[in-house]
């Protein structure tokens, strides 16, 4: 990890964070201009997208720390601005660049010979050099600095086939100007640098966005916390807070700290960092997790441990770990791109050596050996995957799915295995009535309904709230009661004109030794029974809905030959019934996010290709492990920023046409690359002079000729791919 002189001001690139100096200047890998690393306490100087290196790791866990609530939003707010100002630089450079190729091509010998023209006046080619330095070097110069970055790490790739070509480019041109015999590539130096800041805006575009998931992880974390001191209250940040304080939790607040509850009862609901659908009813001496939300009651807790070393803060650690690790993906264009690098430097060389030893003189041993060179940067390969990538990005939008990680996408087409979270993606993420009845001749089962719901309107618990929605739903008026009471782990109790009339737990009745035969259900069922002056007057069953799109997006898949599993933290009668209803091949119930993460990596060791769908917090660090995480819409921000992938209708049945369109995109995608790169197959060698002797020898306005023709073709292609 860099280590950083915190006495000093430092300075940083929004698009490489691990580049860290102490002055302002240049980024020496992308050329984007430094920006200030704030000093309060980690603002974040910007983002790659799913590419965490470890100084975002160290300034993201200082925010955990550190930040307030006011911090964190001005820190999203300056990733989101670094990162716009990212592709601003580009969207500048190529608008300029623009620009200046206009009379570059106007006054280059060779357009002009092709419009039969003669636009030649004293010092032109002086001033056609003027301004091709000023495209070769500002719009350049990424590419340059790309060069330098590539030829370090020794993985060549794009930034080396293009910095290569218009170095070699510009200096034969210079040369030429300068009085050696032939003809400048001043116009195509214009158009390559022109076509491959498109092609790096398109691509930015279309699958960069500001990644601040871990943002939304810590402000889960509350900003204050109500300390306790003797008979005093005093609000503290929650970063300062140590084992052994005492803390009040206010009704509906978050949990500021990991603990033990030394007071009060009340029911927290986790699913955002558990996975359990149904909030969990905490009373004295129940742990409780920093981030839960706190019901209806007030809670004192004692504080276990630090904000950095809580529950949620390894959640961080562990998105943070699994995002950096998968991180290291090579793009198909890259790989491309380091070939061509090696055949035309290779190519290049050797055309240069074979004409100067049989006798050629070096001005033509010079003009082909650039031919070859230039020729082996097709204008195409810059955009023969971001055009697919764009156009895919903007149909997939259309079709429910939103692609943020082009890579996850490309590799849709590999799945074996899908593993999804229950809670709010194959089901509904909520408690619904499934079935009412009355079990009295002396009420009818919409009265049964409206009854509890007359109670339940008067407590937050979420089964309370399904009932109450069914009622509404079906337009029931409910019944005036008085005298409401909790009746302790048990149930709700009222006066009803003049009845008792009591909503209760199965225990209840167990306990007062009031037996009901209900027929079984294949839904995991949470059931509740209304008693009237204590007889057992009716039956309300309540369940986490199974989405009706899920059994047909599940047949799809196994039809596909691709294993579907449950993972979730639900207990395992409730995965076992959901995963046997729904015909899935297996379940892991009762899972917390790490072990989430450790059930994707078995997988992923038995040698499947792994997606995982989800939608709340504990599953971010599972959805980063994957091979390709897929969030639902439905679910936090924080999934869906942590996925790769987004199904903006939360439909199941969305995760099969991303299969089916991954593999549709991939294929457009080779098929791009092979016409931007296969036409060197005949290209090279006749730039290169093979057929000299029969009179056949491509010059370098052909082989502009032809670049342009595989950028036109590269484009269409682009534009026939479909859903």
């Amino acid at each position: 990890m860099m280590e950083h002189q915190h006495g000093n001001q430092q300075f940083t690139c929004p698009m490489h964070p691990e580049v860290v100096k102490d002055a302002p200047g240049k980024c020496p890998k992308c050329g984007m201009d430094l920006v200030p690393i704030s000093n309060s306490k980690g603002k974040l100087s910007g983002h790659q997208h799913h590419v965490q290196h470890e100084s975002e790791h160290e300034h993201h866990h200082m925010k955990v720390e550190k930040h307030s609530e006011h911090e964190r939003q001005h820190s999203s707010h300056s990733g989101h601005a670094h990162h716009a100002g990212m592709i601003d630089d580009y969207k500048k450079r190529f608008y300029i660049v623009l620009v200046l190729t206009i009379p570059i091509m106007a006054l280059s010998p060779m357009i002009q010979h092709w419009l039969g023209v003669d636009w030649m006046f004293t010092s032109s080619l002086y001033v056609l050099m003027v301004l091709s330095s000023i495209v070769y070097f500002f719009g350049g110069w990424p590419f340059l600095i790309g060069l330098k970055d590539e030829v370090k790490s020794k993985s060549l790739g794009m930034m080396t086939l293009v910095a290569v070509a218009i170095t070699v480019a510009y200096v034969y041109s210079v040369a030429i100007v300068m009085g050696l015999p032939g003809m400048d590539f001043f116009w195509e130096l214009a158009t390559l640098i022109l076509i491959m800041l498109l092609g790096h805006w398109i691509e930015m575009k279309s699958i960069m966005s500001a990644s601040h998931e871990l943002e939304l992880l810590v402000q889960l974390m509350p900003s204050e916390a109500h300390l306790i001191h003797g008979e005093q209250i005093t609000e503290v940040k929650t970063e300062d807070l140590k084992a052994g304080d005492i803390i009040l939790i206010k009704p509906g607040e978050k949990i500021a700290a990991d603990g033990i509850i030394t007071e009060g009862n009340s029911y927290l609901n986790e699913s955002m960092l558990t996975g359990e659908s149904k909030p969990v009813e905490k009373s004295k001496g129940d742990k409780v997790i920093a981030g839960s939300i706190n019901g209806n009651g007030s809670l004192k807790v004692e504080v276990s441990h630090g904000s950095k070393d809580s529950y949620l803060a390894q959640v961080i650690k562990l998105v943070q770990d699994a995002q950096q690790s998968q991180s290291k993906t090579q793009l198909l264009a890259d790989k491309a791109a380091g070939w061509l690098t090696i055949i035309a430097l290779v190519s290049g060389a050797l055309t240069f050596i074979v004409w100067l030893s049989i006798g050629k003189d070096l001005a033509f041993a010079m003009e082909r050996m650039v031919t070859v060179i230039v020729i082996c940067c097709p204008h195409a390969l810059g955009l023969a995957v971001p055009l697919v990538v764009a156009r895919s990005t903007a149909i997939s939008a259309q079709s429910g799915l939103l692609i943020k990680n082009r890579t996850a996408f490309e590799n849709s087409r590999k799945i074996t295995a899908l593993v999804f979270d229950k809670t709010g993606t194959l089901t509904l993420g909520k408690f619904s009535v499934v079935r009412f009845d009355s079990l009295s001749e002396s009420y009818n089962r919409d009265e049964v309904l409206a009854i509890a719901a007359a109670l339940e309107q008067n407590s937050e618990h979420p089964i309370a709230t399904g009932i109450v929605e069914k009622a509404k739903e079906l337009k029931l008026s409910l019944p005036a009661i008085s005298e409401f009471n909790a009746i302790t782990g048990k149930g709700i109790q009222a006066m009803w004109s003049g009845k008792q009339v009591k909503v209760v737990s199965p225990g209840y009745l167990k306990e007062k030794n009031l037996y009901i035969q209900l027929p079984s259900s294949s839904v995991a069922e949470t059931v509740v029974y209304v008693l009237i002056e204590s007889k057992v007057a009716g039956v309300i069953a309540l369940a986490d809905e199974i989405r009706k799109e899920s059994p047909d997006a599940i047949n799809t898949l196994r039809a596909n030959g691709i294993k579907t599993l449950l993972l979730t933290g639900d207990n395992k009668e409730v995965a076992r019934k959901v995963s046997e209803s729904l015909g899935m091949d297996g379940f892991m119930a009762e899972v917390l996010p790490h072990q989430k993460l450790e059930k994707i990596k078995e997988l992923q060791e038995k040698g499947e290709f792994v997606a995982m769908t989800g939608d709340g917090v504990n599953d971010a660090p599972a959805l980063a492990q994957a091979n390709i995480g897929i969030a639902v819409g439905s679910g936090s921000d924080i999934a869906a920023e942590t996925a790769g992938i987004v199904l903006v209708n939360s439909n199941p049945k969305d995760v099969v046409n991303l299969i089916l369109f991954g593999k549709a995109t991939y294929r457009k995608m080779i098929q791009n690359l092979a016409w931007a790169t296969g036409y060197n197959v005949i290209a090279l060698p006749l730039a290169a002079g093979v057929l000299y002797n029969f009179g056949v020898m491509l010059s370098p306005a052909m082989g502009a000729v032809l670049m342009s023709v595989s950028t036109v073709v590269v484009a269409i292609n682009a534009r026939m791919l479909k859903v």
